[in-house]
Order: C-alpha cells, then structure tokens, then sequence
C-alpha cells in the first residue's frame, strides 16, 4: 500500500488531554519556561521513549525537521525506563544543548526531567503529553490522548449497535501516554458495553499475545479488543485466531501501511490514525521558533482520525 507523504498543518490548541490548559503562550511559562533568544546554530538534543515502530517514525520526522531548519541534533533512546530517561536528560545538559525534546516514559519522569533542564537553564518542549502545571515548559505537540480513547469506544458504541458487549482492553505501558488512552476510552463507553479485562501489553507484539491468550481463555464470550497499538493488535489477532475467535472485532491506534492494510483486509475492523512523523516534526519546528521568538503559541495539537476499511485513503502517512 502506498500513500504520498504530506505534512498536516498545525492546530491551535483546544484541546483535551485531561492534563493541560490550552491557549497559553509561551510568555506564561513561568522561569525557565521560555529561555533567552538563541543566536546562530541550534542544538537540540531529542529523548525518545522507546525503541519500536512508533518511536522510529517520531524520530524520523524529528530527523527530517532538523535537517529542514539546519539543526544540530543529539538523539537518545530511554527504552521506556524512567532512570534512563533521567540520564539521558543530565547527559544532554552536559553536552550543552539550547533545548531538549522530550517524548517521556512517565509523568513522573518527565517532571523530574522539566526541573533538572530548569535549573539548568534548559527548556524542555514536550511530545505527546503535558502537565497542568506549564512552568518550565518552552512547549508541547501533543495528541489528544483521552480523545483518541473516546474516539474507538464511540465506534465500537455504534458497531454494536446497543447490544450488551464484553470488551478487553489491551493497554501499552503504564504511566504516561496509555494511561490517558484508557481513561478517555472507559469514560466514552456506553452502559451496554462491559470491560472485562484491562491489561497491558507494553507496546510489544509478544508481550499482548501471550496477554491475550490468557484473556481469551478467561473470557468466553468476548466480543472486542481494544489494542492500544497495531504492532500489538497484530499479537492480539494471532492468539484470537488460533483459539477459533476471528469473531472478535478489533480497534486499534497508529495508522501504520500494516495497520491499514489489515483494517482493508478485515483483520481489524477500525484503528485510530495519526502520524508519528508529523509529531516529530512539528515538535522540532515548534522548538525552533519559540527559542527565537517566546510570544508564540505554546501548546499544538495533532489530529487524528478514526480510519475503517471505507476510508483507508484518508490516513495520513505515519511515517512520514
């Protein structure tokens, strides 16, 4: 399958994630939230959360965008540790950088991240997910997260059309970015639809198969899955297929030219598309600006789509 790379165009934020007033500028920052004009070559120093399918495509769109604004940049991988994380963040303090983007493991690692970057006079722009509190922040891309949660669960509302259903959730990684998924999707459901399993897959294909086979047995009459990302509702379809279950409809996120063409072949029946590249790219672009000018807009967000097999034509490439 082959689809013609575009960038989306940004949105001002409205946003929401549940963790994050939108509308702020980056003049509201608080100390260390917007920096000090930087004069000639940028260096950026770029923390990923994880090594999969996903985080090669932000940091291929992050690649790009430096290339396109003449940026230097430093790249990490925090291989979903928190403790990594934190010494990737000392580490890029070190080397100097004008500025970290970072796509955290955890809340709790990013903040502690923010306030090392701060007391160094680094400002930190964030991918993905932002706090309440913006002090500290240069910015953020973010996804609407408990959105993207909303939007599977009013497609499986309407697929299921008020019949009493039975759903297992098969979460990524708990603490940050999954976590929001889950609340949006749980809040959005109506009263006919039972969750009777949430457990997570830690964003690995093997790790949610062998999670779904253990659901499935405990779990005769399962109707749903929602699957937090395409690499692990691809485990998740292989252990439904072997226990005789290809009844059981999937949901999933991503948009990948995998994905896609599952959903085309009726693997899965519905995904969440968004566009990892166009994320990473943003966020750079974003951090750029707001070095050279602070009074910009602080916060953006990203679309996304819900994508069926009526509308595949519609994703946006996910990997730039």
């Amino acid at each position: 399958m082959t689809r013609s790379r575009r960038w989306i165009p940004l949105l001002s934020a409205t946003l929401l994630t549940g963790v994050v007033v939108t509308g702020c500028s980056a003049g509201d920052a608080g100390d260390g939230g917007g920096g000090e004009a930087v004069e000639g070559p940028v260096t950026i120093g770029f923390i990923s959360s994880a090594n999969n399918e996903w985080g090669t495509c932000l940091q291929n769109g992050v690649e790009a965008a430096a290339a396109e604004e003449g940026v230097e940049l430093l790249v990490a991988n925090s291989d979903a540790d928190a403790a990594k994380e934190t010494a990737n963040i000392e580490d890029m303090i070190a080397r100097g950088v004008d500025a970290i983007v970072l796509n955290t493991v955890s809340v709790d690692a990013m903040m502690g991240g923010i306030q090392k970057a701060g007391a160094a006079d680094v400002p930190v722009y964030l991918v993905a997910v932002v706090p309440d509190d913006l002090t500290g922040v240069l910015g953020a891309t973010v996804v609407d997260l408990p959105g993207v949660g909303a939007l599977a669960a009013e497609w499986l509302a309407e697929d299921s059309a008020g019949d009493p259903v039975e759903v297992a959730v098969i979460a990524g990684a708990p603490g940050a970015s999954s976590d929001y998924v889950v609340q949006g999707f749980a809040a959005a459901l109506p009263d006919s639809v039972t969750v009777v399993a949430e457990q997570p897959g830690m964003f690995n294909r093997s790790k949610a198969q062998e999670v779904a086979e253990n659901v499935i047995q405990a779990n005769p009459d399962l109707d749903y899955a929602f699957v937090l990302n395409e690499d692990m509702a691809f485990g998740v379809r292989a252990a439904l297929d072997a226990a005789g279950r290809d009844d059981v409809r999937i949901v999933t996120m991503n948009g990948t030219d995998d994905g896609l063409a599952a959903v085309e072949a009726g693997e899965f029946s519905a995904t969440i598309a968004d566009s990892a590249a166009n994320l990473g790219a943003t966020s750079v672009e974003n951090t750029v600006a707001l070095l050279a000018d602070g009074s910009g807009e602080k916060v953006f967000s990203m679309p996304t789509a819900l994508i069926t097999a009526d509308n595949t034509a519609d994703a946006v490439p996910f990997c730039g």
